[in-house]
């Protein structure tokens, strides 16, 4: 089992991974249809964000409350029908309503399927089934660039959208057949009120760092915004300190190895955030590859992940999770800034070098940050954890491609002129720089930190 439920599990990661790096190859040829710009095109990426943020934090009750499976099972439907919206979308507003209606599917479909690993892995086995849980996820952003940019450049881009449906069936039916994994229900009161404070902080926060990074719409919105999402956070704060059953417990990070774990990943994913949103813009309208062009370049960086897989284990068993977190993130993050150093000059395979070795490094800090974050955490608190973990994941992606949006803006601003390789230089450095810093987070820990869950314990004992 410790194989067969991750695998099956990883349909849901397999479809979004897939997804968003398909309608990031696709961006500037979906933007030309509806008559919009590359640019204001984050608004569906955000909006997605913005979903994800609303409906996250429910997603830990509604497994206890319904069944992790149904729920699960549930999830895969909703994406599929988002996705069926998004390829008849005709403007950007269905576009971006579209894309919405796909986040709600996914904000239940990626924490449940992890909530269900978790419960049904021994801590100890844990580093490996987040590796099974992760590499079928990998193919989707493998496969995506080329798929994308092949349907994009000789049929159309509607395409993209469709491929969702065949592998969401299969995902529906494998886990109805072969996922028999503990499914313990507790039908906790619901925190509506903390729904709804937590709901408008995550999305209004979301939503004003778009607004302000884009201003689409006058920069006046997305200062209220995000004033009224800061607000909103401090009022669930003190709400969920006076009520019995809150939404989000914030008392899990009285849990020191599942506090670093939310911080250093949430730092490290403002760059790999923002790569997906800023690499194919630049190859496309920096460098003017074609949307295949662009992704059969990007695609790299996934394979390079994928080959990490089957060493994680080993590696954090030999070197424990402080110093192979902190090595993956900081050189991670180098790896990214490195990216601005590009243009068209640069040869392909020095590109593709870079990348394959960045996803190397990325895919080994999420396999061990994912699974660090519960070395400490019993599995009562397991359903809370896991949507805290998910909402950390958004908020700090989201976050990445607001900080790559704003600095676009303000590089061109500065210039007073349109969109050129520069700008996306100088936000390949800033991003780069911030994950970099997460490093810093790790190294601090003790040497010994999460061996019950790494096993680097048993190997230093071993050698002695």
């Amino acid at each position: 089992m410790i194989r067969v439920t991750p695998l099956i599990l990883a349909v849901a990661l397999f479809m979004e991974q897939m997804d968003s790096t398909v309608i990031a190859t696709s961006l500037p040829a979906i933007a030309l249809d509806i008559g919009s710009e590359p640019i204001a095109l984050k608004l569906a990426l955000t909006a997605y964000f913005v979903a994800l943020a609303i409906f996250i934090p429910i997603s830990g009750w509604m497994a206890d409350r319904f069944g992790a499976k149904n729920i699960f099972r549930l999830a895969i439907f909703v994406f599929m029908l988002g996705s069926l919206a998004c390829s008849f979308s005709f403007s950007l507003e269905t576009f971006v309503a579209s894309r919405f209606f796909q986040g709600i599917g996914s904000s239940m479909m990626t924490p449940v399927g992890r909530l269900l690993l978790v419960r049904s892995t021994p801590r100890n086995e844990l580093v490996s089934a987040m590796a099974w849980l992760t590499v079928p996820a990998l193919i989707g952003p493998l496969t995506g660039p080329l798929i994308g940019g092949f349907l994009t450049t000789y049929l159309s881009w509607h395409w993209i959208f469709w491929i969702n449906i065949p592998i969401g069936i299969a995902g529906i039916i494998l886990a109805g057949i072969f996922l028999n994994v503990p499914d313990a229900r507790n039908p906790r009161p619901i925190d509506m009120v903390g729904f709804v404070l937590a709901g408008v902080a995550f999305s209004g926060t979301v939503f004003g760092l778009s607004v302000v990074s884009l201003p689409a719409l006058p920069l006046i919105y997305g200062y209220l915004t995000l004033a009224v999402g800061v607000t909103s956070g401090v009022l669930y704060l003190l709400h969920a300190r006076r009520t019995s059953f809150p939404l989000l417990d914030p008392a899990l990070f009285r849990h020191k190895l599942f506090r670093s774990s939310i911080t250093g990943g949430s730092m490290f994913r403002i760059g790999v955030g923002a790569v997906p949103f800023l690499l194919p813009l630049m190859l496309q309208l920096g460098f003017g590859l074609s949307p295949f062009q662009s992704g059969a370049i990007t695609f790299v960086s996934a394979l390079g992940a994928i080959a990490s897989k089957f060493i994680a284990e080993r590696v954090y068993a030999r070197f424990g999770f402080p110093r192979t977190l902190g090595f993956a993130s900081f050189f991670g993050g180098l790896l990214i800034a490195v990216q601005g150093l590009f243009d068209v000059a640069t040869p392909v395979p020095l590109i593709m070098a870079v990348l394959l070795l960045g996803g190397i490094l990325r895919s080994v800090f999420f396999t061990g940050s994912n699974a660090i974050g519960y070395a400490d955490v019993d599995d009562e608190e397991a359903s809370q954890a896991t949507a805290i973990v998910a909402v950390g994941q958004q908020l700090s992606v989201a976050f990445g491609v607001a900080v790559a949006g704003a600095i676009l803006e303000a590089s061109t601003r500065l210039r007073g002129a349109e969109l050129a390789l520069v700008d996306f230089q100088i936000a390949f450095f800033v991003v780069g720089g911030l994950s970099a810093l997460a490093g810093i987070i790790y190294w601090r820990l003790p040497a010994d930190a999460g061996s019950n869950v790494s096993g680097h314990g048993a190997v230093t004992m071993r050698k002695e």
